[in-house]
């Protein structure tokens, strides 16, 4: 009788709304004939998660605005208009960032970056001069990869370790030690490519093309930034986990 009472009780309890939203969920995939919903994998949520850390796809979006509205309005009405355009379209970006929560150091430096370039185009008198203070960045990024591989203390390591959940003697580790090198390598080459291609199209006064490169250039690192954090964290969790120890007989 009692089980019977419990049954009964469980049975004509509310819904958690939790449950009631999946089972209208559920019915109206139904009624629409569409797919059920795909999982993310482990992989893909870590990988979605870091891509947010450092801005997703919108905050990716916003800090290449900027750069995107001064080529076009130069392009289009000459660097007067490009200088406003990118002004505007900077407090824009800088607000949007804001909204979003990220890092309000993050969102005010997207000005300062923004009005610096802007200075040393209009001291030059001239769009590409626009490029030449974020080129000394894939400049700082070759000398400091060099040195800290020279040091074997890949860069890469440095930065991604603290967040991949690795230990800190991780260079103690050889998995890791080898996932850092070989991604601070990938991101030396990067950055190489990315200093060389920036001076070419610098000296031939391509600054639509110097746009696109800076764009590409920096959703190119975020991405293998959010690669590399994936990839150490498995190499981290198998470098963690206690091996079982043997039972005698």
């Amino acid at each position: 009788m009692i089980d019977q009472l419990s049954t009964d009780r469980e049975r004509l309890a509310p819904t958690p709304p939790s449950q009631r939203a999946v089972g209208v969920s559920a019915t109206a995939r139904r009624v629409l004939d569409l797919p059920d919903p795909v999982q993310r994998s482990d992989a893909g949520a870590a990988a979605h998660s870091t891509l947010e850390r450092v801005g997703g796809p919108v905050g990716l979006a916003a800090a290449a605005a900027p750069t995107v509205a001064f080529v076009a309005a130069d392009a289009a009405a000459g660097l007067g208009t490009g200088l406003v355009a990118l002004g505007v379209t900077a407090v824009a970006a800088c607000g949007v960032r804001l909204a979003r929560r990220e890092s309000p150091g993050a969102a005010v430096a997207g000005l300062v970056v923004a009005a610096l370039c802007a200075g040393v185009a209009a001291f030059a008198g001239e769009a590409r001069a626009f490029f030449l203070p974020t080129m000394v960045v894939p400049a700082l990024f070759v000398v400091a990869h060099v040195v800290m591989l020279l040091a074997r203390r890949p860069l890469i390591g440095l930065m991604v370790n603290p967040l991949s959940g690795g230990p800190r003697d991780w260079r103690s580790h050889p998995g890791l030690l080898r996932t850092y090198t070989i991604s601070s390598l990938i991101a030396l080459a990067m950055a190489t490519a990315n200093l060389f291609a920036r001076v070419g199209f610098y000296l031939a006064d391509q600054p639509g093309i110097l746009a696109v490169a800076q764009v590409v250039a920096t959703s190119a690192f975020a991405v293998h930034y959010a690669v590399t954090l994936v990839v150490a964290r498995r190499v981290a969790g198998a470098t963690t986990t206690p091996r079982p120890v043997p039972t005698s007989r």
